[in-house]
Order: structure tokens, then C-alpha cells, then sequence
């Protein structure tokens, strides 16, 4: 059993995996998510994709400036976007294609302007 950088509590967050946020959901969703990401990941080689148990993070940088937070559900994507600390978050439930186009440049704007 792997600990944390503490040393406390098990560390489960090692076996979880992009794919396995991809389990359990519906098709058109899984294929959202791989194009939401591969989306995401073009937008510059400073985008650090961190998956977590129930959610995937993208952040640029190594101070870790978080611009996007997507949690994946059965049926639908949902997005929070983030423009910088001071700005609320847009929060979008996709669950086509062109619901994640139209989202694409709001996306993008907070790639930019996060710092």
C-alpha cells in the first residue's frame, strides 16, 4: 500500500486513471470527454491534466493556476471554467458535441488569461 507525501492515509489517488473516468459512462459522453480533452491538451505544451477520483483538473503551469475542472457523469460532462482567483466560475452540463463546441473559445479565453 502506497502512503502520501504525509505518510497518514493510503494514497488511491496512483490507481486512478483518465480511463478511468471513461468507465461507467454512456458512449456519446465518453466520446465528449476524449475530445474535451484532447482539446484541452492542444491549447499549449504548459497544460497539466491532474485526474482525481470523482473529477479531472487542467491547470497551466506549475503553480498550478486552475482553469478548468470537469466532472463526468453518466450522461453528461460538467464543466467549471475559471477565469482567474477572483472571477466566479461558469459552470456547463454538456452532453453533445455541439454543447462542447459551444464552450470551446470560453475554454480557451481561460487557457489565456489564467496566470
Amino acid at each position: 500500500m502506497t502512503m502520501n507525501k504525509f505518510g497518514l492515509y493510503p494514497d488511491k489517488s496512483s490507481s486512478i486513471t483518465f480511463e478511468t473516468h471513461l468507465e461507467g459512462l454512456q458512449e456519446q459522453t465518453k466520446i465528449i470527454l476524449q475530445d474535451l480533452r484532447n482539446f484541452v491538451r492542444s491549447l499549449g505544451e504548459n497544460v497539466i491534466e491532474e485526474v482525481r477520483p470523482h473529477r479531472v483538473v487542467y491547470a497551466k503551469s506549475l503553480t498550478f493556476r486552475t482553469f478548468l475542472d470537469v466532472q463526468p457523469r453518466n450522461d453528461c460532462i460538467t464543466l467549471s471554467i475559471r477565469r482567474g482567483r477572483n472571477e466566479p466560475e461558469n459552470t456547463h452540463t454538456i452532453k453533445t458535441k455541439q454543447e462542447l463546441e459551444n464552450v470551446t473559445e470560453e475554454i480557451h479565453r481561460a487557457y489565456e488569461i489564467i496566470k
